[in-house]
């Protein structure tokens, strides 16, 4: 029964994705849609961002100083470990399971409830493609500020790791420097790019699904909002796996 209805939704999902590639809004519409969306998704995301990743690089660093006492480790190691971290893992995989929870609701939410009062059903029958006007504008926004978000996060992580070098006795920072420009990869950045765009375009398609096909009143809308975000970290993490297995081989 589970895999049966895996099978439908997903299904359900393929077709509604058709139907938002289908046939555009007007450009001037989809323009203006896409500069709210990005201000909404986006722009409103970065203290949020700021904060947890500001938090994280600095317990990240406290946490691999505390793990690495040993005199075989060399003490710039910190900031080296505390760097790859972030730039494999945190600004991507760990930063969109973030974001699901707050873009990801706010989209359902916000999807299901025009559901609901109707507001869906009469742009359809004013012939407009609802899918389309509705979701395209917020997965193009989200895809295309997420890149912005993603360095937001490495700059934060770093400078909160920083902070703890400057202010406790931890590290000192001249190690910690060292550490975060020791053996650099660039890779690495451009693959933690490259897998918050495909995080960011699974939230924002399969929180937009849960929303459009709510039925029922406000408390669907709640499910709605749960089972996207649950739907999309489960999606994330197993997307994560596949990612890393492909572009680090």
């Amino acid at each position: 029964m589970l895999l049966t209805n895996s099978i439908a939704t997903f299904g359900s999902y393929v077709l509604f994705m058709r139907r938002v590639f289908g046939r555009p809004p007007r450009r001037n519409v989809m323009w203006q849609r896409f500069i709210f969306e990005i201000n909404k998704l986006g722009v409103d995301s970065i203290p949020l961002v700021i904060v947890i990743s500001l938090f994280i690089g600095a317990v990240i660093t406290i946490q691999m100083k505390l793990n690495t006492e040993s005199p075989l480790i060399p003490s710039y190691s910190v900031g080296l470990a505390t760097r790859d971290i972030v730039l494999l893992e945190f600004s991507n995989s760990i930063l969109c399971l973030i974001l699901a929870g707050k873009v990801g609701s706010n989209i359902a939410s916000e999807i299901g409830t025009m559901r609901v009062t109707e507001q869906i059903d009469a742009l359809d029958i004013m012939g407009v493609n609802s899918a389309s006007y509705l979701v395209l504008p917020k997965v193009a926004a989200f895809i295309f500020y997420m890149p912005v978000l993603v360095a937001f996060c490495i700059a934060t992580s770093i400078l909160g790791g920083y902070l703890v070098a400057q202010f406790t006795d931890v590290i000192t920072v001249a190690n910690y420097v060292y550490g975060v420009q020791a053996m650099f990869n660039e890779w690495y950045v451009w693959s933690g790019f490259i897998k918050a765009l495909f995080f960011a375009y699974i939230i924002a398609s399969v929180a937009s699904f849960y929303g459009y096909y709510v039925r029922g009143g406000a408390l669907e809308v709640g499910k709605a909002s749960t089972n996207a975000v649950v739907s999309s970290s489960i999606l994330i993490l197993l997307l994560d796996v596949i990612l890393t297995k492909l572009m680090m081989q």
